[in-house]
């Protein structure tokens, strides 16, 4: 192995380093030598935790027990808490696309249950429920563009 190839391996383990330990900037000297390393890092960002609203019932737009086609309409349920999207960003809900979902229908979770991903500005967010109780319902497709204050998930709370 030439000098050279020595010197690019050294220097990729210190890249290595410095992204294990989340480092912006290094410097290293030894004797006459010199070598400093610097990483371009997004600015963090600070989110609001997902904002959770009791979900009421809106008033049927058809009538009750009749849905637009002029079937049969599933029952409203009420008491339900909303787990909404802190940020603008892409929902995923999965985290890789071959993996199961971090939570289905049915799911019991607790405040500390990741629920989802969003992604703004290529930074990956893991979003919490902040709630104890059972999803009711998913109200997002994974790769959707999502708003602030977006309905992500029901839960029905214990």
């Amino acid at each position: 192995m030439s000098d050279k190839d020595r010197d690019i391996q050294r220097i990729q383990t210190l890249l290595d380093i410095m992204k294990a330990n989340d480092l912006a900037e290094l410097e290293i000297k030894h004797g006459d030598d010199k070598i400093v390393l610097r990483r371009n890092q997004p600015q963090p960002a600070i989110y609001a935790a997902p904002a959770m609203h009791a979900v009421a019932a809106a008033p049927p737009a058809f009538p009750v027990g009749q849905n637009s086609a002029g079937g049969a309409a599933p029952p409203v349920e009420q008491n339900l808490v909303a787990i909404t999207s802190p940020i603008v960003g892409t929902f995923y809900g999965t985290p890789s696309p071959d993996a199961d979902p971090f939570v289905e229908v049915g799911a019991e979770v607790d405040p500390q249950t990741v629920v989802c991903i969003i992604e703004a500005m290529k930074v990956m967010n893991e979003i919490k429920a902040e709630v104890s109780g059972a999803i009711v319902e998913v109200c997002c497709t994974s790769g959707q563009a999502v708003e602030y204050g977006q309905v992500l998930f029901r839960v029905r709370p214990h």
